[in-house]
């Protein structure tokens, strides 16, 4: 059954997609800003209210690969259907919540629904567009994500200024309105129900990444042994059963696992623009958080602007062509920041711009090129998985930036750096900036325009 959809069809879809990521990117977000705020309303730490953000930020990662396996047994409106109904319920019970337990599992239950609007918001792009339009749809998904990163911090701000926080639980109710839409403009070819669900290899490895995750952010070497012990038995589950949750074929598919490499790479040197930014802006420029906010604003905004355009010129002149200039924008983007990180905040800003719109146009590369490297029947596990990594790799690298920005150092390696103050901040996006100029050149070398994936397009293979 051919599931490609018209282009007035197509646009319609896009347009649905990119409000559920923008709301669900949103909801992410906000609660950053009013976790002080909760911790003296139930008198907590701020390390047990973290927890609104950490157990969020877990579940997400796993069950975005969960999800994405069960695109392969499931139709993709039923998954996505499923998902915002239980985001939906998450946000009423924290509408309403009056302990924190409540609000917790609110949270809990927010991503556990949330987890499945990556997932298929990925696949549509993959599935329902021919591969000459694909860079383009993948681009508006970028910008659903910018603007929600735009509005998200901002919305949270203005809103808890005069109403209580158990209103940030509001939006995601929105979402409720694209069912239909996804339920009339997501033809789902054939599915195999038949198949069995491997709960216990998806368990394993979903305790194996959080695990991971939260042994590298709290640097604790117990639940890192247990993250790597879990991840053995993950292993194992895969090599012995029948129909495991994740074929091993997958792995030794060089191409995707090499995508994987560099996604970690990439999303490692992104995380910065969101995590080091706000302390650059705080410790230096010495701004209120308010104003920290507005100062990100434009750069995502330019991100929503190009997202869309960057995806167009992936399709017309390759991924390798705009993930060149996007390693150069963000490189450029590195190096402006370790030279002038005493620079008045609005130049901060316009630097950032750069980063932005770069990391977008890198995502919408990253995901076009692991498409190609995947056979049609792991597409969903596939794309699931590059998620996942994506996930882990920002948590795992805010805990080193954490860990490193607080280090006192006046040693500056840029010759043009001159506030000592900052040397630190100024070492580690130098750093950032080689590091991505040295991914690029891998990235270049394996996935260069003249170089063939050697995997067929799923409507070519349907087609013979």
């Amino acid at each position: 059954m051919n599931t490609t959809l018209s282009s007035n069809a197509g646009e319609k879809l896009l347009r649905v997609m990119l409000v559920t990521l923008m709301l669900s990117s949103m909801s992410a977000l906000m609660f950053n800003i009013v976790l002080p705020g909760i911790s003296v309303e139930f008198d907590l730490s701020l390390a047990e209210v973290s927890w609104m953000s950490s157990a969020y930020s877990l579940i997400y990662a796993v069950g975005t690969v969960t999800y994405g396996k069960l695109s392969d047994r499931f139709k993709l409106k039923n998954i996505i259907t499923f998902g915002l109904l239980l985001f939906a319920a998450g946000s009423l019970l924290g509408l309403f919540s009056q302990t924190f337990s409540m609000a917790l599992a609110a949270r809990i239950l927010q991503s556990a629904g949330a987890a499945s609007i990556p997932a298929i918001c990925l696949l549509i792009p993959i599935r329902y567009f021919e591969a000459d339009r694909r860079g383009a749809a993948l681009g508006m998904a970028a910008v659903g994500l910018a603007l929600g990163s735009a509005l998200g911090p901002v919305l949270a701000s203005l809103l808890t200024s005069f109403a209580d926080w158990r209103w940030l639980f509001c939006f995601p109710l929105a979402l409720l309105f694209t069912i239909p839409f996804y339920r009339n403009y997501l033809r789902d070819g054939e599915t195999n129900a038949s198949v069995k669900f491997d709960w216990l290899g998806g368990i394993l490895l979903g305790a194996a990444a959080g695990l991971t995750l939260v042994g590298f952010t709290n640097a604790s070497w117990i639940f890192l042994i247990a993250g790597l012990l879990f991840g053995v038995l993950f292993i194992l589950r895969i090599r012995n059963t029948d129909e495991p949750f994740v074929r091993p074929e997958l792995f030794r598919n060089r191409k995707y696992v090499m995508m994987l490499i560099v996604a970690v790479f990439v999303n490692g040197i992104g995380v910065s623009l969101y995590f080091l930014t706000p302390i650059l802006l705080s410790r230096v420029q010495e701004l209120p958080p308010y104003l920290i906010g507005f100062a990100m604003v434009p750069a995502a905004a330019a991100s929503a602007l190009l997202g869309r355009k960057g995806g167009k010129l992936a399709d017309k002149k390759g991924n390798a062509f705009v993930y060149g200039i996007a390693s150069v924008l963000i490189s450029s983007c590195m190096v402006l920041l370790s030279t002038f990180t005493a620079a008045p905040a609005w130049f901060i800003a316009s630097f950032l711009v750069l980063g932005n719109v770069g990391q977008s146009l890198m995502m919408i590369t990253m995901s076009n090129t692991v498409s190609q490297t995947l056979p049609k029947e792991q597409i969903g596990v596939g794309m699931g998985l590059f998620s996942m990594c994506g996930f882990i790799t920002h948590g795992m690298a805010s805990g080193i930036y954490g860990i490193v920005s607080d280090v006192q150092s006046a040693v500056m390696w840029n010759p043009f750096h001159q506030h000592s103050g900052s040397a630190v901040l100024s070492n580690l996006y130098l750093v950032l900036a080689v590091l991505q100029l040295c991914v690029l050149a891998f990235y270049l070398a394996k996935f260069g325009a003249k170089r063939k994936l050697g995997i067929q397009e799923p409507s070519q293979a349907s087609a013979k």
